[in-house]
């Protein structure tokens, strides 16, 4: 069978508006690299990674690949992302092992830039795509991604209610489409499963991010090991808080 001339023209426009998107991100992972393999510093390679995340925040808005909106909304991800990871890294779920000025509570201030990131991702995928929501029910599904948020924190005490709280996001965002363009084609996925694919991704680059020693788990500080499957859910749930932001800022949406 010959594939569809048609169908792979899509295909690369949408692994291009793909890669775009995930232009910041990548340059941060880039930039974890490149500092694992760079000499003996007087500067502390978690306090080199902040400087180059701020460095990266503004090139990008110099360029006008994000607009003010998107670096406030950036900037709302790394905060609520730093509040995050200095509850879990208390709580021991993983950890910044090497050492660094600009570091409280033992977690290191560009930690919050791994949440931007993903903030970036999607400001700039509602861009470059035109998204646009259909029959989208934003206080269900605010109220859903602030529990969700919560007992991520909550479940260390109180019972885990993550499995509830998925089967109460599908029926929330149940007959909530994401329209999407892709060249002058336009298409369109259920919210569930957008939220399904980008935790996967999300996963994928955890591992790459965990192996370049950007954190460490409890079971990788004696050499790397793969991040356990599991994550893959949890961040299919936890993209649902950088939705609501997002979206809060640019709603757009029709009946059907």
């Amino acid at each position: 069978m010959h594939a569809n001339p048609a169908r792979v023209q899509q295909l690369l426009i949408f692994t291009r508006l793909q890669t775009s998107s995930c232009a910041f991100a990548v340059a941060l992972l880039a930039g974890v690299a490149l500092s694992t393999v760079l000499p003996q510093l007087p500067v502390a390679r978690y306090d080199l990674l902040l400087v180059y995340g701020l460095l990266l925040t503004l090139v990008f808005r110099l360029r006008g690949w994000e607009s003010s909106r998107d670096v406030l909304v950036i900037a709302v991800c790394h905060a609520i992302g730093l509040a995050f990871e200095l509850v879990k890294v208390s709580l021991g779920s993983w950890s910044y092992p090497e050492p660094a000025v600009f570091k409280f509570g033992g977690v290191p201030l560009y930690g919050g830039f791994l949440y931007a990131a993903v903030g970036s991702y999607v400001c700039r995928a509602w861009q470059l795509m035109d998204l646009e929501l259909v029959r989208y029910r934003p206080r269900a599904t605010t109220a859903l991604a602030v529990a969700i948020y919560v007992n991520f924190f909550s479940h260390h005490w109180l019972p885990d209610l993550r499995w509830p709280l998925a089967a109460l996001l599908v029926a929330v965002t149940g007959g909530t489409w994401v329209r999407f363009s892709v060249g002058k084609a336009r298409y369109r996925m259920p919210l569930a499963l957008s939220f399904a694919l980008i935790g996967f991704f999300l996963w994928l680059a955890e591992n790459i991010a965990t192996y370049l020693g950007a954190w460490r788990y409890p079971h990788q500080l004696h050499g790397w090991q793969p991040v356990a499957l599991e994550k893959f859910g949890s961040w299919a749930l936890l993209i649902s808080v950088t939705f609501v932001i997002v979206a809060a800022t640019r709603r757009r949406g029709g009946p059907g």
